[in-house]
């Protein structure tokens, strides 16, 4: 099959080449690939994975093999799933619990975008408890998991501040639905009951401190690429805890069907938003690379597979 290979020469990294065709085992569909989606763990394990290897989370297609053994979707039904690499391949073997259809009123590309950065979003707020009147903290909100994390926190109910590196970058969340929008914390004075932090660094240490009692920090991701250093007993002296939990949306979870239904109903209601800042034949990767890698991306990457 066609695919995007790992390819250490490219600049990219990846690049287009022939991968063999995956086998699936009994509770797996075979999905004929349309679209997928590209997220910043793929850049991390494009720089770790074996030259040939096909990596890859999200993808949306039509399945053209079902699951022996009864599970899942039809033939010819329109899927979008999750799974451990191959999600760069025109074909994907993928278990059925990990797929849901997708409704004919939403487009197969944008669904592509759901699984890693719409579900870790949900996730993340799901983690942090009921959210109705509480006041949530986005760090990155211009970029793909951080701007549906201010559509899905808004629609919670909760009073959505969202964190921007530019004017530039700010217009997005505020299309969302974020209350408020500030370029860097500097211009946050109140505290908050819930922070979902996916920069990391001085953010995640500067967002810990507006913390109020009890309140949660959810680490999403790490985009600064720099550490955090806590201040001297920046720690302590909470009457009730404040907690920094780490967010995860892999492989084992049991509800990922039922996560991503969720996600899908949204969409097709009108309700969730996809903010597709890129989009372009699976050819054009090094181009999407770039953008999500020089942090010029808002949004989601989208690649056209064919």
């Amino acid at each position: 099959m066609r695919a995007l290979i790992v390819d250490p020469t490219s600049p990219a990294r990846l690049r287009l080449g022939e991968a063999p065709d995956p086998v699936p085992g009994p509770a797996q569909v075979l999905v004929e690939v349309r679209h997928t989606s590209l997220n910043a763990a793929e850049l991390f394990f494009a720089e770790r994975a074996d030259p040939g290897e096909v990596i890859g989370f999200d993808a949306a297609g039509i399945v053209v093999a079902a699951a022996a053994d009864g599970s899942g979707p039809s033939v010819g039904s329109r899927v979008v799933g999750f799974a451990e690499g191959g999600g760069f391949g025109a074909l994907r073997a993928m278990d059925a619990v990990d797929v849901a259809e997708v409704p004919e009123g939403v487009d197969l590309g944008e669904a592509a975008t759901l699984p890693v950065a719409a579900g870790t979003a949900l996730r993340a707020l799901e983690q942090a408890g009921p959210l109705l009147g509480r006041r949530v903290l986005v760090t990155g909100a211009s970029g793909g998991v951080g701007g549906f994390a201010v559509q899905l926190a808004a629609l919670a109910g909760a009073y959505v501040i969202a964190v921007a590196g530019s004017q530039t970058s700010a217009e997005g969340p505020a299309a969302l639905g974020a209350h408020e929008v500030v370029i860097g914390l500097g211009g946050v004075e109140e505290p908050v009951d819930v922070v979902i932090d996916t920069v990391g660094g001085d953010q995640l240490v500067a967002a810990y401190a507006l913390l109020m009692p009890g309140g949660t920090l959810q680490s999403v991701g790490w985009a600064s690429g720099r550490e955090a250093s806590l201040p001297v007993g920046s720690t302590l002296g909470s009457p009730v805890p404040r907690t920094v939990v780490s967010v995860y949306n892999g492989a084992g979870l049991t509800d990922r069907r039922a996560q991503l239904t969720r996600l899908l109903t949204l969409a097709e209601a009108g309700r969730l938003r996809v903010p597709v800042g890129w989009r372009g034949p699976w050819d054009r990767i090094a181009e999407a690379v770039d953008a999500l890698g020089s942090r010029r991306l808002r949004g989601k990457a989208v690649l056209d597979v064919g």
